[in-house]
């Protein structure tokens, strides 16, 4: 889980989030009017990295970008309204990041949201493809020490037993009863559905979202600069397991993935939620794939 610290905003988050020599980053947050999209947004607009920061949506962008733009940092904001404007929205962006979609209410599943947010994000993937092909695309989909010192990495998919923390990983090293093990892993897994039903309605967990979106985005762009070393998890293609997508940890390099770094040595009580969790998402796989080639 990430956590933020209390300080005083500017200072706090100009040190939260490495910086690199290059610092010209041309970002643009598509559903930026959203409850993720405007504090990511806003966490973007105070980033060093981020030269150009431009936003759309279908409603509200101007009013926000306005707001954003009184913030005293580098990076000029234009706000962008409708599908007649995404082009110019794109043109020339070196990220993407996409927040877009309808939330989660108490009582829906994420296979409710399914055909709603499929089509939203293939719409603006597809427009990046033609707008900005050599951009990098992010695509936000839910995942007792100092946590801003603990690295767990999580694996798998983005929701219920799919979502695989791989806490015998952890940096640096815990151990837990196995009784705790499983109740940890469980709230892990449910971190979601636990803000969702805490917030009775009125949201989702967009504010950590958006935070974890602007993190990895930090990190992107750090690594596209040539910063060594940056790994961060995401589901993308990959080899690892019988699962044609997967999260793992990722090398970051300046073209994008370096090196999936793969599962790694895991114990028996992962191995195990790995071995449950394929048939889920081989078949959340493949309503994906079928989405895709019906699409008209």
């Amino acid at each position: 889980m990430l956590s933020a610290l209390a300080r005083p905003a500017g200072a706090a988050l100009r040190r939260s989030f490495s910086t690199s020599a290059q610092n010209n980053a041309k970002v643009a947050v598509l559903g930026a009017s959203g409850g993720i999209g405007q504090p990511l947004s806003l966490l973007l607009k105070n980033s060093p990295l981020v030269s150009r920061l431009t936003l759309y949506d279908i409603a509200h962008t101007p009013g926000v970008a306005a707001d954003l733009s009184h913030i005293e940092t580098r990076a000029t904001v234009k706000g962008y309204l409708g599908p007649e404007q995404l082009p110019d929205c794109l043109k020339g962006c070196d990220v993407v990041v996409i927040p877009a979609g309808v939330p989660r209410k108490p009582g829906m599943t994420r296979d409710d949201l399914f055909n709603t947010n499929a089509t939203i994000v293939a719409t603006l993937t597809a427009a990046c493809a033609q707008h900005c092909p050599e951009a990098m695309i992010c695509i936000i989909s839910n995942p007792d020490l100092d946590p801003a010192r603990v690295n767990v990495p999580v694996i798998g998919g983005h929701a219920g037993k799919t979502i695989i923390p791989l806490i015998s990983q952890c940096t640096p090293k815990v151990e837990f009863p196995q009784d705790q093990l499983t109740t940890l892993t469980g709230r892990i897994q449910e971190a979601g559905t636990e803000v969702v039903k805490a917030k009775a309605g009125a949201g989702s967990a967009t504010l950590s979202m958006a935070y974890a979106g602007a993190r990895f985005v930090f990190s992107l762009v750090d690594a596209m600069n040539g910063k060594e070393g940056v790994v961060e998890c995401s589901f993308v293609k990959s080899q690892e397991t019988d699962c044609p997508y997967f999260s793992t940890p990722l090398l970051l390099g300046k073209k994008g993935i370096e090196k999936n770094l793969g599962i790694g040595k895991v114990s028996p009580f992962e191995e195990k939620m790995i071995a449950e969790a394929i048939p889920e998402l081989k078949a959340s796989i493949k309503k994906g794939e079928e989405f895709v080639k019906n699409m008209k």
